[in-house]
């Protein structure tokens, strides 16, 4: 009777996760639907790239940069207030716009052209 037990627990993490990939998926489609965006990309806190649309080069490149620049800004924000954490960080120059957004465990890179945009 445990084991089955055990393996209803399971069975409904694994619906649940399905789901929340299902959400993710949802959401990452919207995002990469809105006009100018070039790319998504999501690492953990760990640096592995989880989900990229971007070919190799630019993944590795957006998901080593934009980490280390997060992580630095992350202290920034920490030296101000202790109790505070970076939630979104953005940036634009003259090519792209990269919007980072920090989460539990996930750093979400969107990268844009912001002239798409401009009125």
């Amino acid at each position: 009777m445990r084991n089955f037990h055990s393996f209803i627990s399971s069975s409904k993490d694994i619906a649940n996760s399905l789901k929340d990939l299902n959400e993710v998926e949802e959401t990452l489609n919207r995002i990469q639907a809105h006009k100018g965006v070039q790319g998504i990309v999501i690492v953990n806190h760990e640096g592995s790239v989880v989900k990229s649309t971007l070919d190799n080069i630019q993944t590795q490149q957006y998901s080593t940069l934009v980490t280390q620049l997060t992580a630095k800004a992350q202290n920034v924000v920490r030296d101000i207030d202790p109790e505070d954490n970076l939630t979104f960080l953005r940036l634009r120059s003259k090519k792209h716009e990269i919007m980072v957004a920090d989460t539990k465990g996930y750093i979400l890179i969107v990268i844009q052209n912001p002239h798409e945009h401009e009125y």
